[in-house]
């Protein structure tokens, strides 16, 4: 989520620098239920102590209101059609959501 959160910020800035300013908080999705209740969480526990850092800079930036966090079932995580290998039924339904289309199939 960190790494995530620091493109975002990055992405926000280059937009700014081509003066499309977005004003309202940044979403980021995540398939995982865990790592949203530990940024929104602040109490450290035992299990938690080396992702410490990281906790921080997310907790700050969802205070701040800069980005908000929004769970996302596997199923339906868009990002695997980039990360990997999918059985064809899969592939072809997050290729449909991106609007891709083939454009060697006789159809």
């Amino acid at each position: 989520m960190a790494q995530g959160v620091c493109e975002l910020l990055w992405l926000k800035i280059i937009l700014n620098d081509l003066k499309m300013a977005c004003e309202e908080p940044i979403i980021l999705y995540c398939d995982n239920k865990s790592a949203i209740s530990i940024a929104h969480n602040p109490i450290q526990n035992e299990r938690t102590k080396h992702i410490v850092i990281d906790r921080y800079f997310i907790k700050e930036k969802l205070d701040s209101g800069l980005i908000t966090t929004s769970y996302v079932p596997s199923r339906l995580q868009l990002a695997d059609l980039f990360r990997k290998g999918l059985p064809t039924k899969r592939f072809h339904d997050l290729t449909c959501k991106l609007g891709m289309i083939d454009i060697h199939s006789p159809d």
